[in-house]
């Protein structure tokens, strides 16, 4: 995949510094993370609408700013779409008014041709004449988006363009959104402190803390193989947990945590080979822990690696799935607090097992399920 856009910026604020570089290609990039961590403050750089103090933005080859060479294209000439959080539509201008509003210096055939395409393309035919409080929010969504399209930009930026919506809406006009990307065929970056609004969105996800990049991957690399117990943190990972290595191989490397030896398969396209009495951090997805039922023949080593015990000190309920809490039968302080390990299991199994009665239970985790976080 070529790079479209390539970013490398420093910004001071009063409080703050951004200090960031990254590249993006075509599809959906996001930059994801908590709020205050210069999200945002990238897009208006990108747009224009802040100048950076120093770097480079440019977008097919083209400078739209180089802090050293004294070029800093005026946000009007950038041809870069952007749609704000909440829409920022004009209140008091029709939606073909909206749509047509970053076209105002083209002649009017012109003008007038592009925001025809993007109310058609984007089913907003019958709408033209409406004002945004007539509005629903998916509809207020596509007039944004076709304002910002309009201008066949060169990418488009979305900042946080569900934020203000309802849970269920948020939902359905996620998977508008998507469609209309894809149909568009625009590069796009995105903004969002969801993760799995980036997750769903995102061909690629950009890893924002405190105004730096802590991670650049595509999604799937990003879920299965964040750089450090620092992303895994940032994207809301659960069971984060930390050891003393006791052997590692290309193949397997084996854990002291909580007076057990965990044994965890090692990558085999990216081995992990720390030194013996190196601390390590390492997760368990919460749905990966594999309950063994009492009724059941005795735990057989070839499906169950790992096995513990422990009790239940602690449950949420889900609604579908219940949250179980266990503490290890092991003496000693817990790993997080009053538990060690959260386990998910779906509703009906909790029923059917009687966790409400029975809090003591064996337990297995895979060792393909121990996933070891470098650094």
């Amino acid at each position: 995949m070529s790079e479209r856009l390539e970013v490398a910026i420093r910004a001071r604020l009063a409080d703050f510094t951004l200090d960031v570089a990254w590249t993006a290609g075509d599809g959906v990039s996001v930059l994801f993370g908590p709020s205050g961590s210069g999200k945002t403050l990238t897009l208006q750089c990108l747009a224009g609408l802040v100048r950076p103090d120093a770097g480079r933005i440019v977008v097919d080859g083209r400078v739209l700013f180089d802090g050293a060479a004294g070029v800093d294209v005026a946000p009007q000439s950038r041809r870069v779409g952007y749609v704000f959080q909440g829409y920022a539509l004009f209140p008091h201008l029709s939606v073909r008014a909206n749509v047509a509003f970053g076209l105002r210096d083209r002649p009017p055939a012109e003008r007038a041709r592009r925001t025809a395409e993007a109310i058609e393309r984007l089913g907003l035919g019958g709408l033209e004449d409406r004002y945004p409080r007539e509005l629903s929010g998916g509809q207020k969504q596509r007039v944004a988006l076709g304002r910002a399209l309009a201008i066949e930009p060169t990418f488009v930026l979305l900042d946080e363009p569900l934020s203000a919506l309802d849970l269920p809406l948020r939902r359905a006009l996620r998977d508008e959104l998507h469609t209309i990307l894809e149909d568009w065929r625009v590069p796009a970056v995105l903004v969002t402190h969801d993760f799995s609004e980036a997750y769903q969105l995102g061909d690629r996800v950009i890893v924002y803390e405190a105004g730096r990049v802590q991670q650049a991957a595509p999604r799937g690399e990003l879920l299965w193989r964040p750089a450090s117990e620092s992303v895994a943190r940032i994207l809301g990972f659960r069971n984060i947990l930390r050891g003393m290595v006791l052997e590692s191989t290309a193949d397997r490397i084996r854990v002291a945590w909580r007076g057990q030896a965990l044994e965890a398969a090692n990558s085999a396209g990216h081995p992990y080979l720390p030194p013996r009495e190196t601390p390590v951090a390492f997760f368990v997805r919460p749905e990966d822990l594999r309950l063994i039922r009492k009724d059941g023949p005795p735990p057989d080593p070839a499906h169950h690696t790992n096995i513990l015990a422990g009790s239940v000190v602690r449950e949420v309920d889900c609604g579908v799935t219940r949250t179980l809490m266990m503490r290890l039968d092991e003496p000693g302080t817990p790993a997080q607090g009053d538990h060690d390990l959260e386990i998910e299991i779906p509703r009906f199994v909790y029923d059917v097992l009687r966790f409400d009665r029975d809090r003591h239970w064996q337990f297995s985790i895979h060792r393909g399920s121990i996933h070891l976080l470098p650094g």
